[in-house]
């Protein structure tokens, strides 16, 4: 079994590499979001929940990230769990079942600032874009799933999304193997990846 990660900053293109890679690995990959793994914070009164940074390390439950990748890699289904950004809080009732596949992709803002986490990958690939592209993706997406104004969006990058990304994802870009440049429209790079991945899974199953 071989683990993905793939880093990179908020609007960086991450999910267009991972559908693309998931692509030309014909259905033979799993893959599991930072998003998923938010900590539950319906304890919270609702104000409070509003003011939650969602791109700070301490907002995600590494230990529950962790211990599922681990059950993967042991052949194990798992149940996902599944995290609202509108209520800022975790099903109760509600998760998703994820079985294992020869392929794990791990995909998040914040991956590879968690070592525990960064431990179990093969490979670590960060997705790298220019600030101007990623916000105008931001604020495309703030707008569309978030609930959030342009005004709204726009102040949001600048107090928590810009910050944390120069304190935390920009410089976890050192950990990676691989870096993607110009986000994910970089299709000569997909491909490389695609082919990487394909010898590595061939060294792997001779093992």
């Amino acid at each position: 079994m071989l683990v993905i990660g793939i880093a990179g900053g908020s609007g960086s293109g991450k999910t267009t590499v991972v559908k693309a890679i998931t692509r030309q690995l014909e259905g033979r990959v799993v893959v599991i979001p930072q998003d998923s793994y938010y900590k539950d914070s319906s304890h919270l009164p609702p104000e409070e929940r509003q003011k939650i940074n969602f791109d700070h390390p301490d907002a995600i439950d590494w230990k529950l990230l962790c211990q599922q990748i681990r059950e993967l890699k042991q052949g194990k289904t798992i149940e996902q769990p599944v995290y609202s950004y509108i209520t800022c809080s975790r099903s109760k009732t509600e998760t998703v079942t994820v079985e294992p596949a020869e392929v794990i992709i791990v995909e998040g803002i914040l991956i590879f600032t968690c070592k525990e986490l960064r431990d179990q990958m093969n490979i670590k690939i960060f997705v790298d874009a220019d600030d101007d592209d990623r916000l105008m993706r931001i604020i495309v997406r703030d707008i569309a799933e978030r609930g959030r104004t342009v005004e709204t969006a726009i102040s949001h990058y600048t107090d928590t999304v810009k910050p944390m990304h120069l304190q935390f994802i920009e410089p976890s870009k050192r950990y990676a193997d691989i870096i993607i440049p110009q986000g994910g429209h970089n299709k000569v790079a997909i491909d490389v990846i695609s082919a990487t991945v394909e010898r590595a899974m061939h060294r792997i199953a001779k093992r």
